[in-house]
């Protein structure tokens, strides 16, 4: 697999950074919304954004199910911040407005939404990542950090104490926003892994 087919889920968020950083990574990039399309990638990125209205968007275009089941069958995932949230098999702080975000239940972890603070409290920090050569720039926007990993998760990084990077096989998600900088080496771990080669 030379050019892997990767999307990026389109419903809200930070979706156009995304599909550049995969395409400099090497592979064929998606903007993806339909069930027809998801049924049809390699692999998937879940971008940051608000996790309760993502993961009720995809309930209400009946793409919920369908995307869980084609994760528990193996479809590698990356997700970033919400995407992350998303990607969790618990989350904790849950709710907006009375409303709660779905979990897609594709890594064994406990994640708390906006856990480092608001809007206000973003900031921007070097951290080592497991497997790369020096650090990686973190941009963390209201970001969530893993309370709880289960077990065949790898923690990948850490910040301020608390984990904000994970692997659970074909699954990868961190709390911040690698698309926002120019390094692309955690976009092309994961191209790497849709190829079957990391």
């Amino acid at each position: 697999m030379s050019r892997p087919k990767i999307g990026v889920l389109a419903l809200q968020g930070d979706t156009r950074e995304h599909l550049a950083a995969l395409r400099d990574a090497g592979a064929d990039s998606l903007p993806v919304r339909r069930r027809d399309e998801i049924e049809s990638i390699d692999g998937l990125v879940i971008p940051g954004g608000e996790s309760t209205t993502m993961s009720h968007l995809l309930a209400d275009l009946d793409l919920l199910e369908p995307l869980r089941a084609r994760l528990a069958d193996g479809l590698p995932a990356y997700g970033a911040c919400a995407g992350m949230i998303m990607l969790a098999s618990e989350i904790l702080d849950a709710g907006v407005n009375g409303r709660q975000a779905l979990p897609l239940r594709a890594i064994d972890m406990t994640v708390r939404r906006n856990a480092f603070g608001r809007q206000v409290d973003s900031f921007e920090g070097d951290v080592e990542f497991a497997g790369l050569d020096g650090p990686v720039r973190a941009v963390f926007i209201r970001a969530p950090w893993v309370e709880r990993i289960g077990d065949g998760v790898q923690v990948l990084a850490k910040a301020a104490g608390h984990v904000v990077a994970v692997r659970q096989g074909q699954k990868l998600a961190t709390a911040f926003h690698p698309e926002m900088t120019g390094d692309r080496r955690i976009h092309q771990l994961f191209v790497d892994i849709v190829r079957g080669g990391s």
